[in-house]
């Protein structure tokens, strides 16, 4: 099954650290999204890892029916568990008992989530760790949230201090579980800040693999409006940027210039602890498939 062509081809970087640090990618969706999709084999490489987000609002029985289908596809599938839209531990029993039994899922996301008032027992993901509920059910990799340019959710001040705390706790919890582990983290759009902020984390003993959001071929009025709901921090300035040069205004972005400063600095710096590329398909899960595919990534479906 062949790709669908991203609408404007661009060049890849020279080197083959881009297509290696790409490959092995992650992609996020929602069932809304996903139904839009025939059949995730045509898209994505076999054992590819799909996230469902967790939208408040969204019926826990449209996330399993979603999660099954696309396990059954073929993929790794990683549920969103967000804190704050889970009731209580009885709640969060039975998601995972479904998600367990109706798809066979054994890995979670999980996060605080995007809600200012929690609608029960829960406000952050360590919480949800707490319960002991993922280690009972034998999850064997969880994975956490990460924000390289701050949570003004968690601090409202500016300042890192709880989400530093935050990420301590939870390296205390990778040294005592079983589960694989990772920070999945919010997308950015500048590497430098990125690569500073992965290097203070292995600093302070933080050892937790990073995943690394990037946001994937979009209409730069897409991503501008994505990036300033979710809060994304300083790097936004580079989208200001590119707004206001005429020649690139109606091009679509694309993260080159992004994931290939981060691949060559993960070449030269051996113990540098990004692992991984996460994308969020802000411009349509086709058109980020295809573009990595585009830029060295295997593609779908070889026999």
């Amino acid at each position: 099954m062949a790709l669908l062509p991203f609408a404007r081809k661009t060049e890849p970087p020279a080197t083959g650290d881009f297509s290696s640090f790409l490959n092995g990618f992650s992609i996020e969706v929602m069932p809304r999204t996903a139904a839009k999709i025939e059949d995730f084999r045509a898209i994505l490489p076999l054992g590819t890892r799909v996230y469902i987000a967790h939208i408040e609002g969204t019926p826990i029985e449209d996330m399993v029916d979603t999660a099954k289908r696309i396990a059954a596809e073929g993929f790794d599938v990683m549920p969103h568990f967000p804190a704050r839209i889970i009731a209580d531990e009885a709640t969060l029993r039975d998601w995972v008992a479904r998600y367990q039994g109706e798809a066979g899922i054994r890995q979670a996301l999980l996060l605080a989530g995007g809600v200012a008032t929690p609608v029960g027992d829960f406000h952050s993901s360590m919480q949800l760790l707490e319960t002991g509920v993922f280690d009972e059910a034998g999850f064997d990799r969880l994975h956490v949230a990460g924000h390289p340019e701050g949570n003004r959710d968690i601090d409202p001040d500016g300042s890192t201090k709880n989400v530093d705390d935050a990420l301590r706790w939870k390296q205390a919890f990778f040294e005592r579980t079983d589960a694989q582990m990772a920070i999945a983290t919010q997308f950015a759009f500048e590497a430098k800040p990125v690569i500073a902020w992965a290097d203070a984390l292995r600093d302070a003993g933080i050892t937790i693999p990073i995943h690394i959001g990037i946001a994937g071929p979009a209409k730069l009025q897409t991503l501008i409006k994505f990036a300033i709901a979710c809060g994304v921090g300083p790097s936004l300035k580079v989208l200001q940027k590119r707004a206001m040069d005429v020649t690139k205004l109606l091009l679509p972005y694309e993260p080159v210039e992004f994931v290939a400063e981060l691949a060559a600095h993960k070449a030269s710096h051996p113990d540098f602890n990004i692992e991984s590329v996460h994308i969020f398909p802000l411009g349509g899960i086709k058109t980020s498939a295809s573009w990595a595919a585009e830029h060295g990534v295997a593609t779908a479906q070889t026999a």
